[in-house]
């Protein structure tokens, strides 16, 4: 294997790959660890530079520069390896494949195959089962979800918020403005113990529930600003509170709201109150797809870092919770890159609405 340092020359379709190895949460982490190799590699980076960051050895990078120079991504993965000659049948091995790509009978009370199920159904050993599975990166013990939005205006609606965050109307003001309801002040029944050397923090399993509380909130696009307030509700009445609060925030300019498809956000009283302030133009987000709202992705950093581990006593506790980490989050606030325009996010949509061919 020719042990160069020189910089290796990617793709454009190549270097999109790799980067999604190195994001995938799914993705085996050797396969990932190579991927950063060759990314460090193709900026210039030393051998030895490389090892440090990908925390592998010096030869293990010079191993892998060699096998993506030589074979492209597929030097990447794994490559069958020597051992003794197979010893189960062709056909036995097919059937193996066959009846795990079939739901379990019913007889038998299971969701799902496993090494040992699939085993004693078939009368062939466990590992025979692991290395059919393997080789043919069969793996039914995962299980991802998805979502098809059926929104007859679609297409319509992604051009419109890709319009908007990629390129917003000189002047304007957008915002993305969404309830986070039903949050909970989870007290547990005894002191957090806290992180030591060698220990997790610790917790106790049980809780007592002292309330909840809603909470709007608006995130500029432009900046990342963040304004927020909870409310004991979430009917219409409190998203108009929350609008006329919104449009104070940011007043005399152009305000494009986005929001989701909650009737809440459609009733009369708020397309009344629209209606008499034309400065303000709400933009919908297609159904089941709240993801394209931003400040989606805010409430859930707000979850993992304020409110999932805490504990709070009363629900003014949790209010208050939430607008300290408001105000720490504007102190030092950044907006989120919008990447993806319509046409990648319609053909994608498009792609995965298609039937699963039959196996």
């Amino acid at each position: 294997m020719p042990k160069t340092s020189a910089t290796i020359r990617l793709t454009d379709q190549d270097a999109a790959m790799l980067r999604r190895w190195t994001r995938s949460s799914s993705i085996r982490a050797g396969l990932a660890q190579r991927a950063r190799i060759v990314l460090a590699a193709a900026e210039g980076l030393s051998n030895t530079q490389i090892a440090e960051q990908a925390g592998c050895s010096r030869p293990t990078v010079i191993h892998w520069r060699g096998r993506y120079a030589a074979k492209g991504l597929a030097g990447l993965e794994d490559q069958p390896r020597s051992g003794r000659p197979r010893t189960v049948r062709r056909d036995r091995r097919a059937e193996i494949v066959a009846i795990t790509q079939q739901p379990p009978p019913q007889q038998l009370g299971i969701t799902h195959w496993s090494t040992r199920t699939l085993a004693k159904h078939l009368g062939v050993s466990r590992m025979t089962v692991a290395r059919v599975w393997a080789e043919h990166d069969l793996k039914p013990w995962r299980i991802e979800t998805f979502k098809f939005s059926t929104d007859p205006e679609l297409h319509a609606k992604v051009r419109d918020l890709c319009a908007l965050y990629l390129d917003p109307p000189a002047g304007a003001i957008v915002v993305c403005v969404d309830e986070k309801p039903q949050i909970q002040a989870l007290d547990r029944t005894a002191p957090t113990l806290p992180l030591r050397p060698g220990l997790t923090e610790r917790r106790t399993h049980d809780y007592v529930r002292h309330g909840v509380t809603d909470l709007f909130a608006a995130l500029e696009t432009a900046t990342g600003k963040v304004l927020g307030r909870c409310l004991p509700r979430h009917r219409h009445d409190e998203f108009l509170v929350f609008l006329k609060q919104v449009a104070r925030a940011w007043p005399r300019r152009k305000l494009h709201v986005v929001c989701d498809n909650a009737s809440t956000h459609k009733h009369a009283e708020v397309t009344a109150w629209l209606a008499r302030h034309p400065r303000i133009a709400l933009h919908f987000t297609p159904t089941s797809a709240s993801w394209m709202n931003q400040v989606e992705t805010f409430f859930g950093l707000l979850t993992r870092q304020a409110v999932r581990r805490g504990s709070f006593a009363s629900v003014p506790d949790l209010v208050a919770a939430i607008g300290r980490y408001i105000d720490a989050w504007n102190a030092d606030c950044h907006p989120f890159s919008w990447v993806k325009d319509a046409d990648q996010i319609l053909v994608k949509a498009a792609s995965r609405s298609r039937p699963a061919r039959p196996a």
